[in-house]
C-alpha cells in the first residue's frame, strides 16, 4: 500500500521536472537563436568604438599612470589569445578580442597624454609677458579674448612656463591678428579643478588642449614692432600659417554675418557658420538653454546634414535641369562629390569641435557610400566615426560633447532603422495625398523625443539640470532649422564670394528671430528639473542600456531596456543619499554650509562660476547670506593688542552663532555653525590664525603662507596648501555614538596628484622642483 501511494508521487516529480527542464531547454534554444540573429545583423562592430571607449576612460579615471610599457605586452597577451581561439575555441574568440580592445583604448589614452605634455601654471603669478597671438574671438561686451603661444615672461621670469595661455583683454582696443606679437602686464592662473568632487575638471581639459594658464591683461595689450611680428609670422610653420588663415577667414565671415543681421540673431547666425559664441549675450544663451535649444548653436550633426543634404538635393536638381546630362553623367554622384568639398570647408571653417567632427566624419561616409551605391546612414557609419575620433583624440570620450553627440546620434540612426522596417512591412498601405506633409510631422516629433531621450541620462550627469518643456520647443523650433535658418546659411556662404550674401542672410536670421521667440515663449513656463550630481553607477547603468537598446535588433534589445530602468532607479536612490555638510572651493575663499534647500556662505556675492554649479549638483535653490559686522581693518602691522581683541570677538560671536549661517567680519574672519553642531572659522587675516585656530572644530584659512601648526587636537585644519593638493572639498558627518558629535569624513577631489594634468599642484617653485608628498587633513 505504501508502493502504492509513493509511485504517483514519484511520477509526478519526474514529469515536474522534465518540464522544468523542458522550459530551461526552450529558453536556451530562443536565447541562442536570438544571438546568431544578432550575430546575422553583424553590428558586434559597434561594440568596438564602446570597448574603445571604455579602456579609454578607464585609464583617465586611475589614480595613478599605467605606461605604455605596461600596456603594450598586455595588448600582445590579449591579441595572442584572440588569434588562439580557432577551431572548437572559436565561439570564445569574441571573449577574448573585448579585452584586447579595452586594453588599445587604455593605450591610446596613454599614448595621447604622452604626446601632448602640456606645462600647466603651478599657481597664480603676475608677470610680464610677451607672446604671440594664435587667434581672438570677442565677446558680447566687446571684450577681446586671445589665445596667445608665450614667448617670454619677465618680473618675474617663470621657471616652468606655459606654452599657450588664454588671456581676455577686459581694456577696449583694436583686436590683434593671428600672428601678432603683443605684450604687456597679465595675471596667470592655473586652469580651475573642479568644483566639487566628481565635477568637471577644467584642468583636465585644458592640458589636453595644450592651453597651461588662463588669465588677463592690465590695461590693453600692446604690440611689439613690426619688425618682430614679421619674423615670427615668417618663422612659423606652414600649418601655423594655415591655421592662422582660417582663423582669419573664420572672423571675417562671421563680422559680414553680424554686419548683416545685427544684435544676438546675427550673432547666433554666425555662431552656426564659425562656431564663435562668446558674441551671444548671457541672457540670449540662457534662454535658449532655459528651453532646451542650446545645442542649436554647437556644430552638431543637424546643422552639417542640413547643410550637406541642402547642397546634395540642389546640386543633384539643377544638373538634372541640364537637358540631356543626367543620361550622360551620374549627377547624383557628382552632387555627392561637391557636397563633400562643401563640408570640408564647414569643418574648417567652423573649427573642429567633437561634435562638428564626429558629424563631419559620419557625413563624409555617407557622401562616399553614395560613390558604391550602397546605404549610408547605418550604425556601421557610426561606429566608424567614433573608432577615427578616438584613435586621434582619447580624450574627448571624456567629455559631454562626444558622449551626447554620439549617444544621440546612435538612437536616430537606430530608431530610424527601426521605422523603415516597419515600413517596408506595409507594401499593401495606400498612399495618402498627406503623406509628406504627416512623415515631416512625425519626424520632427521623433526626431525631438528620441534625441532628447537618449542625451537626458548625459545632460543630468553633466550639467545636473533637464528642460522640462524642451520637447515643445525642439518640435516648433525644427521646421525653422530645416526650412529657413541652415538652407539659407548655405546659399549666404555660397554667395558670399560674390557679395550677393545679404538676402539669404535677411532670410536666415528671420528664421532666427522666430526661433528666439520660440525659445522665449518655452522659457517663459519656467520649468526645470534640477536633478543634482548623477552617481557612477546609475549613470553607467542607464548609458550602457541605451547602447545595447540600440545596438540590439532582436528580443534581447529588452536587456537595454532593463538596464535603463535600473539606471534610473539608482540615480533616485542615490540621489536620496547623505549630501554633504560643509563643502569647501579648491582656493579656500568660498566654504558653505548645506542645510535643506539652502547654501550658507562667507560670501556675500559669491563667485558666480563656482556656486552656480554648486547649487545645481548639490540641488540646492536658495543662498543664505551671511551677517556682516563693520570691523576696524588690521593695521599693516597689527599691534598684538589689535590682533588680541579681533580674535577675543571672534570667539566671542562663535560661542553664540546660530546653526546655518555666518557671521563675518570684514577681511578678518568668518564664524559660523554647522546643523552638526561643529565649529568653523574662516581666517582671512593670516595674523588671526594661532589665535583663531584652536576656537573650532573646522578652521579654514586661505593664505599660501607657512602657517604655524594649531595646538587643538580636536581641530580640523585646511589651508589653501592643502587644497592645493586635495582640490575643493565635502565634509560628511558620519554617525557617532550618542551624546557625541558626529565625525567628519572628507571628499576629495582628486585621490592624488599623480597625473599630468594634476602634477603642477606638487611643484614648489622655490626648489624648482615637485613634492613627492600628497598632503593631508
Amino acid at each position: 500500500m505504501l508502493a502504492g501511494r509513493l509511485l504517483p508521487r514519484a511520477l509526478n516529480g519526474s514529469a515536474l521536472g522534465y518540464r522544468s527542464h523542458a522550459a530551461t531547454a526552450s529558453i536556451v534554444r530562443r536565447l541562442r537563436a536570438a544571438v546568431e540573429e544578432e550575430a546575422d545583423f553583424g553590428h558586434g562592430f559597434v561594440l568596438i568604438p564602446v570597448l574603445l571607449a571604455l579602456g579609454s576612460l578607464v585609464w583617465f579615471a586611475l589614480a595613478y599612470d599605467v605606461g605604455i610599457a605596461k600596456l603594450a605586452p598586455l595588448l600582445c597577451i590579449f591579441g595572442i589569445s584572440a588569434l588562439l581561439c580557432q577551431g572548437r575555441f572559436a565561439p570564445w574568440r569574441p571573449i577574448a578580442i573585448a579585452p584586447f580592445i579595452f586594453v588599445g583604448g587604455m593605450l591610446l589614452a596613454a599614448a595621447e597624454t604622452a604626446r601632448i605634455g602640456t606645462v600647466i601654471l603651478d599657481g597664480p603669478v603676475t608677470t610680464n609677458l610677451r607672446a604671440s597671438v594664435l587667434s581672438r574671438e570677442q565677446d558680447d561686451k566687446g571684450r577681446w579674448r586671445y589665445l596667445v603661444e608665450i614667448n617670454e615672461t619677465s618680473k618675474p621670469r617663470l621657471r616652468r612656463p606655459p606654452s599657450k595661455a588664454t588671456l581676455l583683454a577686459r581694456s577696449h582696443h583694436e583686436g590683434y591678428p593671428a600672428g601678432a606679437i603683443i605684450e604687456g602686464k597679465v595675471r596667470l592662473s592655473p586652469p580651475s579643478g573642479p568644483a566639487l568632487p566628481g565635477l568637471n575638471d577644467f584642468a583636465f581639459d585644458a592640458f589636453f588642449k595644450g592651453v597651461g594658464a588662463v588669465g588677463f591683461f592690465y590695461g590693453a595689450p600692446r604690440q611689439a614692432l613690426e619688425t618682430d611680428v614679421a619674423v615670427s609670422r615668417t618663422d612659423t610653420s606652414l600649418f601655423a600659417q594655415g591655421k592662422a588663415f582660417l582663423a582669419d577667414v573664420r572672423e571675417a565671415v562671421g563680422d559680414r554675418i553680424r554686419t548683416v543681421v545685427g544684435g544676438d540673431t546675427g550673432a547666433i547666425a554666425a555662431a552656426l557658420i564659425t562656431a564663435e559664441e562668446r558674441v551671444i549675450s548671457r541672457e540670449t544663451v540662457e534662454t535658449l538653454r532655459a528651453a532646451g535649444l542650446s545645442h542649436v548653436l554647437a556644430i552638431s550633426g543637424l546643422n552639417m546634414v542640413l547643410a550637406a543634404g541642402t547642397f546634395l538635393v540642389g546640386a543633384r536638381t539643377l544638373l538634372s535641369l541640364v537637358p540631356g546630362l543626367a543620361e550622360r553623367l551620374p549627377v547624383k554622384k557628382i552632387a555627392a562629390a561637391g557636397a563633400l568639398v562643401m563640408v570640408l570647408l564647414y569643418i574648417l571653417i567652423s573649427g573642429a569641435a567633437v561634435s562638428a567632427l564626429r558629424s563631419w566624419i559620419m557625413i563624409s561616409i555617407m557622401l562616399v557610400a553614395v560613390f558604391f551605391d550602397r546605404v549610408s546612414i547605418s550604425l556601421r557609419n557610426v561606429a566608424l566615426a567614433a573608432v577615427v575620433i578616438i584613435a586621434w583624440t582619447p580624450s574627448a570620450v571624456a567629455g559631454p560633447g562626444f558622449q551626447m553627440s554620439f549617444a544621440a546620434t546612435l538612437a536616430l540612426v537606430a530608431g530610424y532603422a527601426r521605422w523603415r522596417e516597419y515600413r517596408m512591412r506595409e507594401r499593401e498601405r495606400v498612399t495618402g495625398r498627406w503623406e509628406p506633409a504627416s512623415n515631416f510631422a512625425i519626424g520632427s516629433v521623433a526626431t525631438s523625443l528620441i534625441g532628447g531621450l537618449a542625451t537626458a541620462v548625459y545632460a543630468a550627469a553633466y550639467f545636473h539640470r533637464l528642460p522640462a518643456y524642451g520637447l515643445i520647443a525642439n518640435v516648433l523650433a525644427t521646421p525653422l532649422i530645416s526650412i529657413l535658418i541652415m538652407p539659407f546659411g548655405l546659399f549666404a556662404m555660397l554667395l558670399m564670394p560674390f557679395g550677393l550674401e545679404y538676402y539669404p542672410l535677411v532670410v536666415m536670421g528671420q528664421g532666427l528671430d522666430w526661433m528666439l521667440a520660440v525659445a522665449r515663449y518655452v522659457a517663459s513656463f519656467d520649468g526645470e528639473w534640477v536633478t543634482g550630481r548623477v552617481g557612477v553607477t546609475g549613470f553607467a547603468l542607464a548609458a550602457f542600456g541605451g547602447i545595447v537598446l540600440c545596438v540590439l535588433r532582436t528580443r534581447l534589445a529588452l536587456v537595454g531596456a532593463v538596464l535603463i530602468v535600473l539606471g534610473g532607479t539608482a540615480i533616485a536612490w542615490e540621489r536620496q543619499a547623505q549630501r554633504p555638510s560643509v563643502v569647501i572651493s579648491e582656493d579656500g575663499q568660498l566654504v558653505g554650509l548645506i542645510a535643506e534647500d539652502a547654501i550658507a556662505t562667507n560670501r556675500t556675492r559669491p563667485p558666480d562660476f563656482i556656486f552656480s554649479q554648486w547649487q545645481r549638483a548639490l540641488a540646492v535653490a536658495n543662498h543664505i547670506a551671511p551677517v556682516v559686522e563693520s570691523a576696524s581693518a588690521l593695521a599693516a602691522k597689527p599691534e598684538s593688542s589689535e590682533l588680541k581683541a579681533s580674535a577675543a570677538n571672534a570667539t566671542e560671536v562663535l560661542s553664540s552663532v546660530k546653526a546655518g549661517g555666518f557671521i563675518c567680519h570684514k577681511r578678518e574672519w568668518c564664524v559660523g555653525r554647522s546643523h552638526e553642531g561643529w565649529t568653523i572659522v574662516v581666517v582671512d587675516a593670516p595674523e588671526l590664525f594661532p589665535s583663531l585656530c584652536e576656537a573650532a572644530d573646522l578652521v579654514v584659512a586661505a593664505t599660501r603662507r607657512p602657517l604655524p601648526t594649531c595646538k587643538s587636537s580636536r581641530a580640523l585644519v585646511v589651508t589653501a596648501e592643502t587644497l592645493r593638493r586635495s582640490g575643493a572639498i565635502e565634509i560628511y558627518a558620519d554617525a557617532a555614538q550618542a551624546a557625541a558629535p558626529p565625525r567628519m569624513r572628507i571628499a576629495r577631489s582628486f585621490a592624488s596628484t599623480e597625473r599630468p594634468w594634476q602634477r603642477h599642484r606638487r611643484y614648489d617653485w622655490r626648489s624648482n622642483g615637485f613634492s613627492l608628498e600628497e598632503g593631508s587633513f
